[in-house]
Order: structure tokens, then sequence, then C-alpha cells
């Protein structure tokens, strides 16, 4: 609400020497009613906003296959493991872990990505036309892919993610959002295997 202030003012008119002119009027603002309007807003807002509710989010293991028509076949060329344990550490081999461990290694989260990254570009320099990615790349046409030529190059990469009992769910929701980032196409979560195990607990730091 606006006050005008009339104090000092002549309402008179008379006009000639000696007369004294009539002060302006000034007017002062009251922003008392906004700030109350302000506060009614923001409860309104408050109590009729819906509270956003935690999301989680599925997670569909593969099967225990036990017929070996059934399981998948991948390239040990093209399969690359990664190996999660405790303190954020990320362990990982190129296709079949040697008997003696010597191409297990370790490695943390932030160089992961370049391992992922090199990886396939080593499957695709190496890629061989057969006459099933005409299928491929039919499929990746269709779904939009705007890439889809080269979308058989990487048909036989493959990521095999294992977490053991010390690894956390954000390390696996990490390690996931870097097959998506990588637009990895074909992995899985799968158990570890005792030695797999072992070699972990040996490497990492006590």
């Amino acid at each position: 609400m606006a006050d005008i202030d009339v104090s000092g003012g002549d309402s008179g008119h008379k006009k000639g020497p000696g007369v004294k002119k009539a002060k302006k009027l000034s007017t002062r603002v009251d922003m008392t009613p906004m700030v109350d309007l302000g506060f009614l807003l923001i409860t309104f807002f408050i109590f009729t906003t819906t509270m956003s509710t935690p999301t989680t989010m599925g997670l569909i293991m593969p099967k225990d296959e036990k017929n070996p028509k059934d399981l998948t076949e991948v390239k040990e060329s093209g399969a690359l493991t990664i190996l999660l344990g405790k303190n954020d550490l990320v362990y990982y081999y190129m296709g079949q872990i040697k008997p003696d461990g010597s191409n297990f290694q370790s490695t943390t989260f932030k160089e992961v990505r370049k391992i992922i990254q090199d990886k396939k570009k080593e499957v695709m320099a190496n890629y061989t036309p057969s006459p099933l990615d005409e299928n491929i790349k039919n499929k990746a046409r269709e779904a939009g892919d705007p890439n889809w030529q080269n979308a058989a190059k990487d048909k036989d990469f493959v990521v095999v993610i294992k977490p053991n009992e010390d690894a956390t769910y954000k390390n696996t929701v990490d390690i996931l959002d870097e097959m998506t980032i990588n637009d990895v196409k074909r992995f899985a979560i799968v158990d570890i295997t005792e030695d797999e195990n072992k070699l972990i607990h040996a490497t990492e730091p006590k």
C-alpha cells in the first residue's frame, strides 16, 4: 500500500509575492504486504509441490545356464574382464586369465575408461566381415544409430564385469555407466571365480 505524505504542504492556491510555494508531495511505499504475500506463496508451493521419490535401477542378472548349448560364445581376443574390489579399486585382464596371473592388472576408475576405449579400438581394428554383419547393421539403422554402418565392427567386443564381496553398489553402477558412455553393446555381470578373488586379495593394498 502506498502512503501519501502531505505534511508541511499548503493546501491553498495563493499566488503572488511573499507567498511560499507548496512543497511537493512525497510517496513512501510500504513493502510489508509484499513480504507477507511472498511468504504465503513460498508456503503454498512447499505444501503443493510433490517431493521427489527415490528411484531404483532394476538389474537383471544372467541366468546360470548349465546347458553348454545355451551359453554365449565369446571370442577370447575380444574379451575384457573387469573385476571390482574394495577401496574403489579396479582389476582387469584381456582374454583368458593366464595360469601365472601375469596378465592380471590393477587400475582405478579414472583410468578404466581409457582401458575400455583402447580395447574397443583394438577389436574394431581387427574386424573381419561376415555374412551376419548385414543383420547387425540393419538393426542398428532401424534403431536410429547414426553410426550404423560401423555397428558390426565391435561385435566381438565383450566386457565381463565381476564384482567381489567387497565391491560397493556405487562402483557397480559406475562401471555400468562406463558401458553406456563408451557405447559397449555387449556386457554382462557374472560371478567372480575363487582364483580371481585370490588374485584380488593378493594384489590389493593391506
